[in-house]
């Protein structure tokens, strides 16, 4: 069953196949063409489809539709972006200056019937119309990041933001049109997915009206003889990703859970966007030592789907992950020295190749050795990336202490007992930087019940003697006040920490230093734990009565006439796509991961999809979270 992004793919590899179905023809020649995106454009085709693939499937050139492009004869050119103004201007430009003989218009969403009409008008006053092939609308406006996992915008994310959703001085045409953007966006993951699903959200949160707003367009959709995009769930081979029932929707606010995404992690793929600079599965790392004291550019590295390691260890353990590239990089060195030991064997000597001739077992042995090295030095390739990657990530473990981070925050979250007061932590100017301080601290604040009063004032002036900027707190403050009271639930209590033990597993890993030889990282059993979301997702999923979801809303696009209360005696559902208004994260990705994984091997199989309006890494959140604490007048804590 294709998911999400395979389905997303074949959509896009349609539309440079100008948008004929594809065909499987050995060794056919494709169509030669151009092709012309926005940024937004360019940020969904970017994680999903290489360099190389665009090569294959015909795309001679891509551009920036908004970059000075010279006119090219006798070539199609695709153009893929959004409906916007200045972008309509632009191709409004580009028929007047007859830059093409053939143009394919890809509309990432749906275009206006007016400005449909204005765009003909335009072609009509160029003399072009008969140049315009097709005009598509691809419903495609969203980004996948794996096969579960999709945000909604990457370049101008803050849009979108945690901070843009919550501010004091919002209006209500801004808030209109943010949350029209992203019902726009879901609608169009749905529309992909093939399947309408039931929504359940939290009351009186951004989350509701997201959930209203698009009930209303799907059920709008489904209603329309003429333009419903949802007959193939029915009628399609194969139908929606979800074949054999429908999904369940859980549209949640990001202020359901304030902690986890300021919480130091340990988990690869978390790891990487939180100390490195990783966007669109692109991270790029600094070289160890600049070159003759010049410090060279930082270095992509490409965390594609068709890497093997990465698939296989991007949700472990760092200490793991270090182990498994001391292993690939032990079995990359013996595939290197049996072909060594091939060739002193045979009397090969570098460039004498004669005895490539002999036909007996050594030879064919010598022969597959030799066809396998574009593997083996694509695996060498991968090793050398991911060891500079984990080695990077090992540094910043060392500079700051993260390891103490993590299992503080863990202690913290399960209520166990620090072994040393955070007081005396963050007088230690070796500790962590101050930033990394200020997350344990808001982290704490959250998790822990009636913490007295000048326990926390004690806290606050060491990070302010530290140059910690406290704004953040301000808002933390009025929230968790806010959650005291509109629920029965402390917001403290929803954190279980994982309870892992890992002094001795740290230890080992950061006394090595950048070598990856560790002992013992096989015995450390890791206890798993459910996140805030995780546990409602599976609380909704099973339809389980519990005071935290018994009063979400039950929205069903595919009713007549709709309600909001869900049905007695609701079978439990075995898909979902898990949606956060205001920001997601690798580690609540990750903690969704596992919990299917868990519940493979116990109870049937589950899907899940994960998405959110944007991707925070931490830094970025405590910044949002300080923005609105500076919009809050009066004492940062009372």
């Amino acid at each position: 069953m294709l998911t999400l992004r395979e389905r997303q793919i074949n959509a896009i590899k349609q539309m440079l196949n100008l948008n004929v179905q594809q065909v499987k023809v050995l060794a056919a020649e494709p169509i030669w063409k151009i092709l012309i995106y926005d940024r937004v454009g360019q940020d969904v085709i970017s994680p999903i489809i290489s360099i190389k693939e665009l090569r294959e499937l015909g795309v001679t050139l891509h551009v920036q539709l908004h970059s000075d492009r010279d006119s090219i004869p006798d070539v199609p050119a695709i153009y893929f972006c959004l409906p916007t103004d200045e972008n309509l201007d632009r191709i409004q430009q580009d028929f007047s200056s007859g830059l093409y003989d053939i143009y394919h218009l890809n509309f990432l969403a749906p275009i206006s019937r007016k400005k449909i009409e204005d765009l003909a008008s335009a072609a009509l006053q160029a003399g072009c119309v008969a140049n315009i092939h097709r005009v598509y609308d691809q419903y495609l406006n969203f980004i996948s990041l794996e096969d579960d996992f999709f945000i909604l915008k990457h370049q101008k994310g803050e849009q979108l933001s945690y901070y843009s959703i919550n501010r004091a001085n919002a209006r209500d045409d801004e808030m209109e049109i943010l949350m029209d953007s992203i019902v726009d966006s879901l609608f169009a993951a749905f529309v992909t997915l093939g399947n309408v699903p039931i929504i359940r959200c939290p009351r009186n949160t951004a989350a509701e009206m997201v959930a209203r707003k698009l009930e209303k367009k799907l059920r709008e959709n489904l209603w329309d003889a003429r333009s419903n995009l949802f007959h193939m769930d029915a009628t399609q081979a194969g139908g929606g990703i979800f074949s054999f029932q429908r999904p369940v929707l859980l549209l949640l606010d990001r202020n359901i859970d304030l902690a986890t995404p300021l919480h130091h992690t340990w988990s690869y793929q978390a790891l990487v966007h939180d100390v490195l600079d990783l966007g669109l599965n692109l991270v790029y790392v600094e070289d160890d030592a600049p070159s003759g004291g010049v410090r060279k550019k930082p270095k992509a590295c490409d965390l594609d789907r068709n890497d093997r390691f990465w698939a296989t260890h991007k949700g472990s353990p760092f200490p793991i992950v270090a182990e498994a590239i001391q292993e690939e990089l032990e079995s990359y060195r013996n595939s290197e020295e049996e072909i060594k030991h091939l060739k002193t064997f045979m009397g090969i000597d570098g460039e004498n190749e004669v005895a490539f001739s002999m036909v007996n077992d050594t030879t064919a042995r010598l022969t597959s050795a030799v066809n396998s090295l574009p593997q083996l030095m694509e695996k060498k390739r991968l090793i050398d990336m991911h060891t500079k990657i984990a080695t990077a990530i090992l540094n910043c473990i060392k500079a700051r202490r993260l390891d103490s981070f993590f299992e503080l925050e863990e202690k913290i979250m399960s209520k166990q007992t620090l072994d040393k007061p955070l007081f005396e932590l963050f007088k230690d100017p070796e500790f962590g930087t101050i930033e990394d301080k200020l997350r344990l601290f808001v982290i704490f604040y959250i998790c822990s019940q009636n913490v007295p009063e000048y326990e926390v004032e004690r806290l606050k002036e060491v990070l302010q003697e530290a140059g910690g900027e406290l704004s953040s707190l301000a808002y933390i403050q009025r929230w968790k006040s806010i959650l005291n009271r509109s629920s029965a639930t402390n917001p403290g209590t929803q954190y279980e920490g994982g309870g892992t033990k890992t002094v001795s597993m740290f230890s080992k890993l950061v006394s090595q230093g950048s070598s990856f030889v560790m002992e013992g990282v096989k015995n450390l059993v890791v206890k798993r734990h459910s996140l805030p979301v995780t546990k409602l997702t599976e609380q909704i999923m099973e339809c389980r009565s519990n005071p935290d979801t018994d009063d979400y809303l039950y929205l069903d696009p595919k009713l007549l006439k709709g309600g909001d209360v869900m049905p007695k005696n609701r079978a439990p559902f075995q898909d979902a796509v898990v949606f956060i208004v205001g920001g997601g994260n690798y580690i609540e990705y990750q903690n969704l991961v596992d919990y299917v994984r868990q519940k493979q091997t116990s109870n049937g199989t589950k899907r899940i999809i994960y998405g959110s309006t944007t991707l925070t890494n931490a830094q970025q959140f405590l910044k949002e979270l300080s923005a609105l604490g500076s919009e809050i007048r009066g004492p940062v804590l009372s």
